[in-house]
């Protein structure tokens, strides 16, 4: 915090200037952007996974062949690294050689560079998160479903109800708690995901997926201005503060009911 207060770099605290830095990073039409992605980014990496990981969870309760190599392989994106599984995808799309932009060409779609177009990247980095966090969802809505009595949907089932009725007035109110728990992790663990895009995009093209984690590096570490790039990780861990605090009110109200 003492740093953020400060016109300084790495080597110097400098001159106070109180809550200025707070005010630039503000005004920066930079910062704006960033925020604007992280809040995709957060939002399509925790619904995506939670969404991805329930859906499977839900399937691993049905009886399936080979379903222990099966749950093995689905916790493959989480187990792997974050550097091979980036390697991999940008194998995938970063050339006109890979193998997607091929694929998208013979399809008829044109010369497709995903990670040299804005949108795309950012549609690549976003189903990348996606990807390597659904496992971690998955592990959470098991848990979630095993503490679930089977006898609730016994009887459901005699009166009438339909699947997704059990689905919906059953599962998801028993599971709420978890469930709220789950976007709380998968919330901090995007907004704070420096590697994932790094390793993919560096923050490009022009800007397009730079979160605010990696506008504070990059603040920081390339530009020098310590100020600025703490005066972010703050304003970063306010909002993050305020999210869990909603969160973490709805898992009360779920505990009360």
């Amino acid at each position: 915090m003492i740093q953020a207060l400060h016109d300084g770099t790495l080597l110097d605290t400098g001159p106070f200037v109180g809550l200025k830095n707070f005010g630039d990073v503000l005004a920066q039409p930079s910062f704006w952007s960033a925020t604007s992605f992280t809040v995709v980014f957060t939002i399509v990496g925790v619904f995506g996974s939670w969404l991805v990981g329930l859906a499977l969870s839900l399937l691993l309760r049905t009886h399936i062949p080979a379903g222990g190599l099966f749950k093995v392989l689905l916790l493959l994106p989480w187990i792997v690294p974050t550097v091979v599984s980036a390697t991999s995808w940008n194998w995938l799309v970063a050339t006109p050689q890979s193998p997607l932009p091929v694929i998208a060409e013979r399809l008829g779609f044109g010369n497709v560079l995903f990670l040299a177009d804005p949108v795309l990247a950012q549609v690549v980095v976003c189903l990348f998160k996606v990807w390597i966090s659904f496992p971690f969802m998955m592990m959470m809505m098991s848990s979630a479903l095993a503490s679930v009595d089977t006898n609730v949907y016994e009887a459901a089932k005699v009166d009438g109800a339909t699947g997704w009725q059990s689905f919906r007035l059953i599962t998801l109110p028993l599971i709420a708690r978890t469930t709220f728990v789950s976007w709380i992790l998968m919330t901090i663990f995007c907004v704070n995901d420096f590697p994932t895009i790094f390793l993919l995009t560096g923050g490009g093209p022009a800007h397009a997926t730079t979160s605010l984690v990696l506008l504070a590096y990059l603040t920081v570490f390339q530009n020098f201005q310590t100020g600025p790039g703490v005066a972010i990780a703050f304003l970063m861990t306010f909002v993050l503060v305020v999210i869990s605090v909603v969160l973490y009110r709805q898992i009360r109200k779920v505990n009360v009911e």
